[in-house]
């Protein structure tokens, strides 16, 4: 399966890209990596989000790009200099990387861009696909603005696919990894009333989806990449006290976790969600491997 292309990745030491890696040159694509320290490795090349530069020599020849950079939104409060960083760090970069893929000659033919399904903001029991409104809030005006930053691609003729990723289940790192830790205390529990809806998606899942995104020319624009049956906090607590053979019967109160992250944040991650369906993946045929939330689990723990 060699010759599929070679592919420019951001991001790729992060969760995603540490997975997706190794599966894009399975799939018989070459592999170059953007990182911001000096370049080491011939697979390595430099860029630098916050001072605009970018080796657009090493470049030359790509034919697509999975873009993946972007500073963590949980990992601290979210403080006005913390929710800058988390904004810049995604506009200034997407920005970058679209205008740079735009100025090749020849043009590679896709960029994969990550965004967020937190572009619908907190929407209760509403069913959202990728036709549906952003909604409101810190989180759906970043994914606003990260989208929009992804235009000078667009505009020079490049299909780009606007992966609007979920809770993402993995082994080691990620969202899974702090979620288990009060459970195997013995002190896990549904957060506030457990009605708010989690999508979710499994990290072999998203790799394959960014794989089949790069792959299918008739995929374009938002792609919500989550698995098909996104369940209750409260489902999710109990299914993951199930897997872990752990009670998951003490609920984190609302308040607590407000004193704890600040409300904006709690708000918007924990206690707000969102029940989000991938219309688009299922449309053009993707095969999930964890299409449901235990299976995922177990494959995950």
């Amino acid at each position: 399966m060699a010759g599929r292309g070679k592919i420019v990745v951001t991001g790729a030491s992060g969760l995603v890209g540490r997975a997706l890696v190794p599966a894009l040159r399975d799939n018989g694509f070459e592999v170059l990596r953007l990182v911001r320290r000096t370049a080491k490795a011939q697979d390595e090349a430099r860029w630098d989000p916050e001072a605009g530069t970018i080796d657009t020599e090493a470049l030359h020849g790509v034919t697509g790009a999975v873009h993946l950079a972007g500073d963590n939104i949980a990992d601290g409060r979210w403080t006005d200099s913390k929710k800058s960083k988390i904004r810049d760090s995604r506009v200034r970069g997407t920005r970058l990387i679209a205008g740079a893929l735009a100025g090749l000659s020849p043009k590679p033919r896709v960029l994969v861009s990550a965004s967020a399904i937190g572009y619908y903001g907190t929407r209760g029991s509403e069913t959202l696909d990728e036709r549906s409104a952003s909604g409101t809030g810190f989180l759906a005006s970043v994914c606003r603005d990260w989208e929009a930053a992804t235009s000078p691609a667009q505009e020079a003729g490049i299909r780009v696919v606007l992966a609007r990723v979920g809770v993402v289940l993995a082994s080691e790192g990620g969202a899974l990894e702090k979620m288990k830790i009060p459970f195997l205390l013995g002190v896990g529990g549904r957060i506030g009333d457990g009605t708010q809806y989690m999508s979710w998606i499994s990290l072999p899942d998203l790799v394959s989806a960014m794989v089949f995104a790069l792959q299918r020319d008739d995929l374009e624009g938002p792609v919500n990449c989550v698995a098909p049956t996104p369940v209750t906090n409260s489902d999710f607590s109990a299914t993951l006290g199930r897997v872990l053979k752990r009670p998951a019967a003490l609920p984190v109160p609302k308040f607590a976790l407000r004193l704890a992250v600040g409300s904006e944040m709690a708000n918007e991650m924990l206690i707000g969600g969102a029940r989000v369906i991938p219309a688009e993946l299922h449309a053009h045929g993707f095969e999930w491997q964890h299409p449901t939330l235990e299976p995922a689990l177990r494959s995950a723990l």
